[in-house]
């Protein structure tokens, strides 16, 4: 081997002990840091004095925004676990998943803290805190949620403090008695009724590897909002439980061969959904609610109970139409209405927020836009008439053909070929753009894109009309005016929102001339408000899976879906019928006790028939309409 030069061997050797001092040198500095760190948290630690106390869970009072009751999350008293209570598989999920070292360490497990740091650094983001059952107690009972390195140090002290003072049982009792599986229930017992109605001492191994998933994300794996998630979670829980041999292979086999049945309560207000829907905001806000807690939200009490009261009284399972979603949206973006479903007792899936369904002809006010906004008006003309792009010939609502006829006949009549062929003529690409400048996001430049063959949600939908009321400025919905404590003290405040214009005025009004046209003439006849401004789209998809009507006056629109969850057909339901009609019932009253204010529209050139028989082309199609 070639030897070094003398020269290189000393500088080696005096770089060498140039780094090794300089690591020292940081080692001390870091060292005297983190002490300094931990010192420093030590000065306010909470009293520890009230470990034992027992207290009932925070109450959430969610009101409407004008102070009226909708619900109230939390605040269920429940008896306190007991360990020796359970069945042995129920305190061994939370073990395997939360602090599978929780018999051998003291309080805090190196190796599970240096396991979490290598996989935060891996990611790049925290995804994994390494906290053990003591320091998670410590956080519930005694610390905020903020996530800074004050609070760990705080967190790990009063660990360490808990493991030295009461044994292992006593701790985890205090744990299942203090810790928030979701929908408002703080503890194993509360959980244990509220999800199964029964008590924790009669859980399964399937339910209580369920609880035990939910405390991982108590609002993503929860089995009444999204019972996929919640399934998916159980099994890894289980899987876990099975790897570290808390399960035997039989017991395993079991666990994953039994169904698990989630109690339904009975009947509850139709506010739930729109409750479950701001609670993740709640929690991004604040943290899991530690105190009593008061949050006044956009929501209209009376206006969600019409709304309640129009989709009882118009569904109609004899001809499968099952299931519907509304969502009323204000024009400063306040959620006035969310109902997910028939019933929140039989359903707690929020078909509002969370159905993917095609709008169907509900989209074409989107492919019209586009068209007004590179000069077309609601009388330029085109031609109902056979159309072909490749090997697809898309057909009418009656599947015939009227001839030559205005835009605004074209769109009130919801004519399939003449939306086809303006999508054609602008391009593909401007209707995506137009849609998405709306709220429309991720829609593909497939030839059906103008007959609404992509998926959405009714509140997105909704949301994406409301420019057409709102003089064409978009805002993004909200739900959340204000958190403040139970004495009133605020916590939080809404920002309103800056307005973005979407729409230029002269597209404004012809969209705006047209979707009346809808209401007044056309296929959304059912909706008609006597004497006010009433615009809107109807919206049919094949085979009548997904019937639509969104609608709107000034400063308030509202969509309004109805199907059956399996996407079976319905019995020739269309948008113009079951959905228009639960449209009319609920905001008769609504847009009647409010002043009288007009649309902008667009007036009609002064030129000879420019005006097509409306009434004539209507006599020949069905009373229904798309």
């Amino acid at each position: 081997m070639k030897k070094l030069n003398p020269i290189w061997n000393r500088r080696l050797k005096q770089g060498g002990a140039v780094l090794a001092v300089t690591g020292l040198l940081s080692g001390y500095w870091a060292g005297m840091g983190l002490l300094g760190l931990f010192a420093s948290a030590a000065t306010d630690l909470p009293s520890v004095e009230t470990f034992w106390e027992t207290s009932r869970p925070p109450s959430v009072q969610i009101i409407d925004r004008h102070g009226r009751h909708v619900v109230v999350k939390g605040a269920v008293d429940a008896a306190p676990v007991r360990v020796s209570e359970l069945p042995a598989y129920v305190p061994a999920a939370i073990i395997a998943t939360e602090d599978k070292r929780y018999a051998y360490h003291s309080g805090i497990d190196p190796i599970g803290l240096v396991r979490a740091l290598y996989v935060n650094i891996r990611a790049g983001r925290v995804r994994e805190g390494g906290s053990t059952l003591a320091q998670q107690l410590a956080k519930n009972v005694f610390l905020k949620p903020d996530r800074t390195l004050r609070r760990k140090c705080q967190e790990m002290m009063l660990g360490l403090w808990i493991e030295r003072s009461f044994s292992k049982d006593e701790i985890l009792e205090k744990y299942l008695s203090r810790v928030y599986f979701g929908g408002g229930n703080w503890g194993l017992e509360a959980a244990s009724q509220y999800y199964f109605d029964k008590s924790a001492t009669e859980l399964t191994p399937a339910e209580g590897a369920m609880l035990t998933g939910l405390l991982k994300a108590p609002s993503s794996y929860n089995p009444l909002i999204d019972e996929e998630a919640a399934e998916a979670r159980t099994q890894i829980v289980l899987n876990l439980m099975y790897e570290q041999g808390l399960l035997d292979d039989q017991a395993f086999a079991q666990a994953q061969q039994t169904p698990i049945i989630v109690y339904r309560p009975e009947e509850q207000s139709s506010g739930h959904y729109f409750a479950d829907w701001i609670w993740p905001e709640i929690e991004t806000i604040m943290g899991t609610p530690q105190s009593d807690i008061v949050i006044r939200t956009t929501l209209d009490k009376t206006m969600q109970d019409q709304a309640a009261l129009a989709l009882r009284d118009n569904l109609d399972p004899d001809r499968n139409a099952k299931e519907g979603a509304i969502v009323s949206i204000a024009g400063d973006g306040g959620v006035r209405v969310m109902i997910g479903g028939a019933s929140y007792s039989a359903s707690k899936f929020n078909r509002a927020v969370q159905a993917e369904r095609q709008p169907g002809s509900a989209f074409k006010p989107f492919v019209y836009l586009a068209a007004y906004e590179t000069g077309l008006t609601p009388w330029d003309r085109r031609v109902d008439a056979p159309i072909k792009i490749g090997d697809w010939e898309p057909r009418n609502f009656k599947k015939d053909f009227k001839g030559e006829m205005s835009l605004e006949t074209a769109i009130g009549l919801s004519i399939n070929t003449v939306a086809v062929t303006l999508s054609e003529e602008v391009g593909r690409q401007r209707v995506i753009e137009t849609a998405s400048r709306l709220g429309l996001d991720g829609l593909e430049p497939l030839r059906s894109l103008p007959l609404g063959a992509q998926m959405t949600t009714p509140l997105k939908l909704t949301a994406s009309y409301l420019p057409f009321a709102n003089w064409g400025d978009q805002i993004k919905p909200y739900g959340i005016i204000s958190i403040s404590t139970a004495e009133g003290v605020p916590l939080y405040r809404h920002t309103p929102q800056p307005r973005e214009r979407v729409i230029s005025s002269a597209s404004l009004r012809h969209i705006n001339r047209s979707l009346k046209t809808v209401v007044e003439r056309g296929s959304g006849r059912r909706a008609r408000i006597a004497g006010r401004d009433v615009a809107g789209k109807t919206g049919t998809t094949n085979d009548y899976r997904d019937a639509w009507f969104v609608g709107y006056v000034p400063d308030l629109v509202t969509g309004v879906w109805v199907g059956a969850d399996d996407n079976t057909p319905m019995k020739r339901v269309t948008g113009g019928s079951i959905p228009a009609q639960i449209w009319q019932d609920m905001m008769a009253e609504i847009v009647m006790e409010t002043p009288k204010r007009r649309l902008p529209v667009s007036e009609p050139p002064l030129r000879a028939g420019s005006e097509d028989n409306m009434s004539v082309l209507l006599s020949s199609m069905e009373t229904s309409l798309d």
